[in-house]
């Protein structure tokens, strides 16, 4: 049967056509709402709901005066000024107003700027001060708008450079405290969301209107004393003149809390112009980050070890050539001409690596053996931190070297050199928390640069000390190694105040150059404490230069004194009795 529309009735003929067209509208809107509704629904929600990030406060930073906290990096709100070149109807006028306000600030060519024609955002100035900014934004000019951000600023200028590190463009700290607390500097944004209609008017509460509020950065307290800091750093000035040195650095550290007081990294820079650094090396903190051979400042710690273990004491002699051989090598004292049957006090006063060497036999029986190793290596390693991180709160930290007793290179030549600071690197701030524990009496505290944090009303939250270690040496053992340092720097200086207790070592190391050590040059190094009965701070000072030949006695030896005679006063240090 052949099908013809015209046996349909109208009737059947419209209501088959509705159909159809009803057809055609349910399956679209299934496709609308079912196949496409992730799609459309971000179309509606890119429209309808208002995003807004509220910028977390970065933390600021604060140093000691005594006491008190006071501000050494803060925050300051600054601006750029930008303009849309399509809208923009007054360009001689902006770029008159911009220039007489930003000066320096703003483009070169801000006219031009303003008049090209494929851009609708344009830079026209950068770094303002809320008062350029506002002086700009009276005027109203159509199409130039401004930017709010934020940038850290130094009341106390390069104080402490090293230790604080800085702020990049991302907002990221890098380097010094910035770097390594950044997570708690940079605190968390906060978001403010809501669904709007079409005049941008909040509609009721529901679940995509969200409110978090932003949680600014902790407010850390350095340990770090300003005025401290800044002694430190103008002693390090004044030896600069004497020496020439190209390099000076200084750690100086409560021993009864492990507190540092200063940390001086010369030559230093300027936070808040690391644009114009040229060389990197100076972001680094070379206290904790410079690994070197310490020298002489060692014997310290050999000869307190042998003291605790009750091998010596200070009138132990042993008969001095000058010179001892072992294994192959010839190992003479940097000091002639003291020989016959001296003391280890001697050795102390005067200096001489073949007294270390000679504590050495004596931890082996006679012999520099796996035994005469270990308690040297237990004593270091385990007990004084040496070849570890001290987990100090900066950025760059170094662990230093330290060869094992009984790896293939831990030989008796180079436990015999350990003895007297060769053969291992050491960071300063490893070398004064651990002489920091030897003349507190024996207790290791974790060095810190942290003295805690201000609290959201203000307040000073201090932070609670942290003992790592107890009972290093014992307190007679403390003792007895303070009386050998206050009559070892006798004998090189008259200039402490009277009344007191200063102590401390000299050392000079040599720098390996094209592969040996060299004479022409070496790194001057001291290594003290100061107070009365009690020692109240340690120094550790380092000079150091390319071809300079720099020591312990000429060169560090007076930038102790200098800082040592001014704490005693700063410190309101009462004299013994």
């Amino acid at each position: 049967m052949k099908f013809n529309l015209k046996n349909l009735s109208r009737s059947k003929y419209l209501t088959g056509t509705i159909v159809f067209i009803f057809g055609v509208f349910i399956i679209r809107l299934f496709y609308i709402q079912i196949i496409q509704h992730d799609y459309y629904q971000e179309i509606a929600n890119s429209e309808q709901i208002k995003r807004l990030v509220v910028p977390a406060e970065r933390g600021r930073i604060f140093a000691l005066d005594g006491q008190n906290p006071v501000k050494l990096v803060m925050n300051e709100t600054i601006y750029t000024v930008f303009a849309d070149p399509k809208i923009v109807d007054e360009a001689d006028k902006i770029e008159e107003t911009v220039k007489a306000v930003a000066k320096e600030k703003s483009k070169e060519n801000i006219h031009d700027l303003l008049k090209l024609s494929d851009t609708r955002y344009q830079v026209i100035a950068t770094k303002l001060t809320r008062s350029q900014a506002d002086e700009i934004k009276n005027k109203k000019y159509k199409g130039v708008g401004f930017q709010a951000s934020t940038r850290r600023v130094y009341p106390e200028g390069s104080l402490a450079a090293q230790v604080l590190g800085f702020v990049n463009f991302d907002g990221l700290g890098q380097y010094g405290i910035e770097g390594a607390l950044n997570y708690r500097l940079k605190g968390t944004d906060g978001l403010l969301q809501s669904v709007t209609d079409v005049r941008d008017v909040p509609l009721t509460i529901g679940d995509q209107n969200i409110k978090i509020p932003k949680v600014n950065g902790d407010d850390l307290v350095l340990s770090i004393d300003r005025n401290i800091q800044a002694k430190a750093e103008a002693a390090a000035l004044h030896s600069i003149e004497k020496t020439k040195a190209e390099h000076v650095n200084i750690v100086i550290i409560d021993p009864n809390n492990g507190q540092v007081k200063a940390m001086v990294n010369y030559p230093w820079y300027d936070p808040a112009d690391i644009n114009n650094v040229k060389d990197a090396s100076l972001f680094n903190n070379a206290t904790i980050s410079n690994q070197y051979e310490p020298g002489s400042v060692m014997k310290s710690f050999t000869i307190v070890r042998g003291i605790d273990k009750g091998y010596i004491t200070p009138n132990t002699t042993y008969l001095n050539t000058d010179y001892v051989t072992i294994d192959d090598r010839v190992i003479s004292n940097a000091t002639k001409g003291k020989t016959g049957i001296i003391t280890m006090q001697d050795v102390y006063n005067m200096s001489l690596n073949t007294g270390t060497v000679e504590i050495m036999k004596i931890f082996g029986g006679g012999v520099i053996n796996l035994e005469s190793r270990s308690i040297l290596y237990d004593f270091f390693h385990d007990s004084l931190g040496f070849g570890d991180y001290t987990g100090i709160e900066l950025s760059g930290e170094s662990a230093g070297t330290l060869i094992g007793p009984d790896t293939g290179d831990g030989d008796a030549v180079r436990y015999s050199n350990m003895s007297f600071g060769q053969g291992l690197d050491v960071t300063l701030i490893q070398t004064a928390a651990a002489y920091a524990a030897v003349v507190n009496g024996g207790t290791y505290y974790q060095p810190t640069i942290l003295a805690g944090k201000i609290g959201k009303t203000g307040e000073f939250l201090r932070n609670s000390t942290v003992v790592k270690r107890k009972n290093i040496v014992s307190e007679a053992s403390s003792r007895t190694l303070k009386n050998m340092a206050i009559t070892g720097r006798q004998t090189k200086t008259k200039e402490d105040l009277p009344g007191y207790e200063v102590g401390g070592k000299t050392g000079t190391s040599q720098m390996i150059v094209n592969g040996s050590y060299s004479n022409a040059e070496t790194t001057g190094s001291y290594l003290g404490f100061g107070g009365n009965e009690q020692a109240k701070y340690v120094i550790m000072i380092t000079e150091y230069g390319k071809n300079q030949p720099l020591g312990g006695l000429h060169d560090c030896l007076p930038v102790f004194t200098e800082i040592s005679n001014w704490l005693l006063g700063y410190l309101n240090i009462k004299p013994k009795g």
